[in-house]
Parts: structure tokens; C-alpha cells; sequence
């Protein structure tokens, strides 16, 4: 990791909105230009390289070729095609599956008619495949489902290898992603103004929830780079530095700081104060001899139950033991 992280600490990341489909999250502070670098390469990874779902072929009874028309549909061949590639789908197995929807007499045919099994989701019912009007009943459209990564174009070759002729093939996205995009802005620790704030939106299908995908895409750089460090890796001590050791470092200084804390912690009853002076400033939230000489006496004496006694005997107390009100923990000297 980048030696600038031993001064600013490890980024921080931020969601600053989350639900199934949407997700947007800040990661700061970053060394300049890393907001571009990772921003970059993780988009391009969201939106090429995560698994959803498509159609890959469809079969309509008594059709061989997307260029012509069904008796009694609306819509061509081709815009049938177009209309389920557009489909919202969740596989959960790998396996292709053909599921199938008949056609009506009359009416409107949309993504809740088709006839799916538990290995798929309909992601949105509502989406149109066709209109009928007179339609054969008995006839019944067939898409095969799949499970893939990426854009899939059909070629001539993949056309001819078909074993079922009557399958129209189709070029497939089964990129979950729908929209994916990030920005970089200026982030400033301390004297260090140069410094990147990434954010990263990404809106997804619901097939693949929108935080797992980004997830997903991490992990899938992550494995491909750790092939550059997978044997002897290097690093160079003088300019560069890990996460776990920054964040090991700030574990240690934080838990060196509270056992500093504790150990500076005099309780209050050891001054042998009298009864009713301890009662009024332990109820007042003072509790250790360090608490009481960094209170100052104007606000001892708004105490309840802290009178002109109190505040004589106070003051001849602290008097004897070289302290003095309000001005801390006196010198080794003038406590001896």
C-alpha cells in the first residue's frame, strides 16, 4: 500500500445510500490520482465481468427465422425477439433451462405468464413479450434460459452448430448492471489538499444485489492482481506500507492512550475530604483528583451541596498537598 497512508490512515469507506437494487458509497482519503485508478478498473469490472441472467434462444411454434410474422400476434418476430431479451431474470444454477409461455387468443402476454421452475426468478412480471388478437392458442413460444457473464454475440457458426433448427439464436447481455458510474473529488487531511474522494453508484437488476456487486467486482480484481505477488512478493519499506500494519499501529497507540488514561486515574476519596464536600463533588461528575484540579473553583462553586465550607476546606486540602485548583497536576517538586 502507498507510504502517503502512514500520515492520513487507512481510507474510509462510506455507504451513503443501500437498498437491493441501488447503491452509492465513498471511499477517502485516497493519494492523488488512486481515485481515477480505482474507480476506473472497478466500473469497468462491474459492468463486464458479473454473472446474471439471459435468453439465449427462442422457439415459436411453426417459425424457423426471426424475419417473419405469427398469425394473430401484433408484434414480428423480431420485436418478439427484442421484447425478451429485455426480460429480468435470476438463475440460480448454471445450467440452461427452456421454459415456455402459450399464446392467448386475445390479450396481452407478459413476463408473469411464463411457466418457470424454482431454479428461476421473474424479476419484473410486467414486462411485455406480445399482444394477441386471434392468436392459435395451441401453438406456444419456448426461450432457453441461461446463466453467463458478460455480452454474447451469436455467430454464423454457433447458428449452424444449433442442434434444435427450429431455435432462433440471440445475442445475449448478461451483464446484471444497469447503470454504473463514479466520480472523484478533491479530500483534504491536514496540510495534504491533493488528496481523492471516490464515490461509486451502481444500480443493478435485483438478480445480483448492488453492494455484493461491487463486492464481487473487488474480489475479482483482487484475484488477479495477487498473481503479480503470488511468488516472492516485493514491497520497497522506504515508500510503501500495508493496511493491516497502519491499522495494527492505531490499534496499539489507542490502546496505549487508555491505558495511559486509566493509569492517570487518582480517585477523589483519597484527599480525605469530609463527607458532605466528597458527596457534592462526586455528584457533580468529578470523580478523580485530576477531574477536580482541572475544574476551575468558579465552577466547583455552581455545585449543589458545594457551600463557602466546602470550598475553604477544599482549598486547605489541595493547599497542603502542593495543589492548586483549576491549574492541573502540579509538578514532582511541588507535590513533595
Amino acid at each position: 500500500m502507498h507510504i502517503l497512508h502512514e500520515a492520513i490512515g487507512v481510507p474510509k469507506l462510506k455507504i451513503e445510500s443501500q437498498s437491493k437494487t441501488q447503491a452509492v458509497l465513498t471511499i477517502a482519503p485516497l493519494p492523488s490520482g488512486f481515485g481515477m485508478t480505482i474507480g476506473n478498473a472497478l466500473r469497468r469490472t462491474i459492468l463486464s465481468s458479473l454473472p446474471g441472467t439471459a435468453v439465449t434462444a427462442v422457439k415459436i411454434t411453426g417459425i424457423t427465422h426471426e424475419y417473419t410474422t405469427i398469425p394473430g400476434v401484433h408484434e414480428s418476430v423480431l420485436d418478439l425477439v427484442l421484447n425478451v431479451r429485455e426480460l429480468r431474470l435470476k438463475k440460480h444454477s448454471k445450467d440452461p433451462e427452456v421454459i415456455e409461455v402459450p399464446l392467448v387468443k386475445s390479450g396481452t402476454i407478459t413476463a408473469k405468464d411464463l411457466k418457470v421452475s424454482s431454479d428461476i426468478e421473474i424479476l419484473d412480471p410486467s414486462q411485455i413479450i406480445c399482444h394477441c388478437d386471434g392468436a392459435d392458442s395451441k401453438k406456444k413460444i419456448q426461450l432457453r434460459i441461461e446463466k453467463g457473464v458478460g455480452y454474447r454475440i451469436i455467430s454464423n457458426e454457433e447458428n449452424a452448430a444449433e442442434e434444435d433448427p427450429e431455435f432462433i439464436l440471440v445475442d445475449a447481455n448478461f451483464s446484471p448492471i444497469k447503470r454504473a458510474k463514479y466520480e472523484v473529488s478533491p479530500a483534504r487531511v491536514g496540510d495534504q489538499t491533493d488528496l481523492n474522494t471516490l464515490t461509486l453508484e451502481v444500480e443493478t437488476d435485483g438478480s445480483l444485489e448492488a453492494d455484493n456487486a461491487i463486492k464481487l467486482s473487488a474480489e475479482i480484481l483482487q484475484s488477479y492482481f495477487g498473481l503479480f505477488n503470488e511468488n516472492d512478493a516485493y514491497t520497497d519499506e522506504d515508500f510503501t506500507t500495508s493496511f493491516s500494519a497502519i491499522k495494527a499501529k492505531e490499534d496499539a497507540e489507542r490502546q496505549a492512550t487508555a491505558a495511559a488514561a486509566e493509569e492517570s486515574f487518582t480517585p477523589i476519596d483519597i484527599l480525605g475530604f469530609s463527607q458532605r464536600t466528597l458527596n457534592a463533588l462526586v455528584n457533580g461528575g468529578i470523580t478523580s483528583v485530576e477531574e477536580l484540579l482541572k475544574t476551575p473553583m468558579s465552577q466547583l462553586t455552581q455545585l449543589r451541596g458545594f457551600g463557602q465550607k466546602a470550598k475553604t476546606e477544599l482549598e486547605e486540602v489541595l493547599r497542603e498537598r502542593g495543589y492548586t485548583p483549576g491549574a492541573g497536576m502540579p509538578s514532582s517538586s511541588a507535590a513533595e
